[in-house]
């Protein structure tokens, strides 16, 4: 009778058991808040957007024209730099080597020229006189053409090679800071590479690449400004000029700077523009929240 009674007592604590840990583990946890308060929006009416600063008219990614080690790196993060500016000098030893080769070439050339140019005209003296027959005279002046001809093509192959070597001299195509160096001495670039060994923008001011979700895109319209805030700063309100409405959507990207990584949602973009503050910079980049105006 003992055993009976302590075997179904045994069994309602193993019930009440299971009962709380059922109940522990299906209670669901309050959500924590929000380490940092989110953007306000700062009208009754305004269309939420969310997107990242650019440089004014994009970001220019720097490319090098041929792959080749990198010979020296002529700017720094910072630096300012206008069109034309030397960025990048790549090895160029063996092209120097080949134009000293074509020099010499094109001043043998050019001295079997004037040794042809002064043979010729004695020809042509003693022509008047009736001293060398007409024959003799035309191939004096049918060889001076060639050896004119052979100069130029001497020519021709000594400015390639000096093309050549002006485009290992990687130069700045806009004016601009420079964001990212991205290269060292002695690193081995390639044409086409997924991250560009210098790139360069505007820091003065910017532009922002808002993304509109698909389903409220019909209630954005050109002409309207637009308030931004940066991530994590709900604070200082930055007010941003209309630029242009994208005619393209676009799936949307995920802003990590991955272009690979999307998700299923389709946006539409609205570039606004602002200046950058002294007393709160902003840096290319930076993510921000914006409410544009309906």
């Amino acid at each position: 009778m003992l055993l009976r009674r302590m075997s179904v007592w045994a069994a309602l604590a193993g019930i009440i058991a299971v009962i709380l840990m059922v109940r522990k583990t299906t209670t669901a946890e309050p959500m924590p808040s929000p380490p940092l308060p989110p953007a306000i929006k700062p009208s009754l009416r305004g269309i939420g957007a969310s997107g990242m600063v650019e440089s004014l008219r994009e970001n220019t990614a720097v490319g090098v024209p041929v792959a080749g080690l990198v010979r020296e790196v002529r700017v720094r993060v910072w630096d300012r730099v206008e069109a034309g500016a030397p960025l990048l000098l790549l090895d160029d030893r063996e092209l120097r080597a080949q134009l000293r080769t074509e020099r010499a070439d094109l001043a043998v050339r050019e001295a079997e020229l004037e040794r042809v140019t002064r043979l010729s005209r004695r020809t042509e003296s003693l022509r008047s006189e009736k001293a060398v027959s007409e024959e003799e005279a035309d191939g004096r002046l049918d060889e001076l053409a060639i050896q004119r001809a052979r100069v130029e093509a001497a020519q021709a192959v000594v400015a390639r090679t000096e093309t050549l070597l002006d485009r290992l001299v990687v130069r700045a195509p806009v004016d601009g800071t420079v964001l990212q160096v991205s290269t060292r001495a002695g690193e081995f670039v390639t044409p086409g590479a997924s991250l560009s060994p210098v790139l360069l923008g505007t820091t003065d001011r910017f532009q922002v690449r808002a993304d509109v979700d698909e389903q409220v895109a019909p209630r954005v319209r050109p002409g309207r400004n637009a308030t931004g805030f940066l991530k994590g700063d709900t604070a200082h309100p930055i007010p941003m000029d209309f630029v242009r409405i994208e005619p393209f959507v676009i799936p949307k990207r995920n802003l990590t700077g991955a272009s690979s990584e999307r998700v299923d949602t389709r946006v539409l973009q609205v570039i606004f523009t602002f200046a950058n503050s002294t007393n709160h910079p902003v840096y290319v980049g930076q993510q921000m929240d914006l409410f544009i105006e309906e």
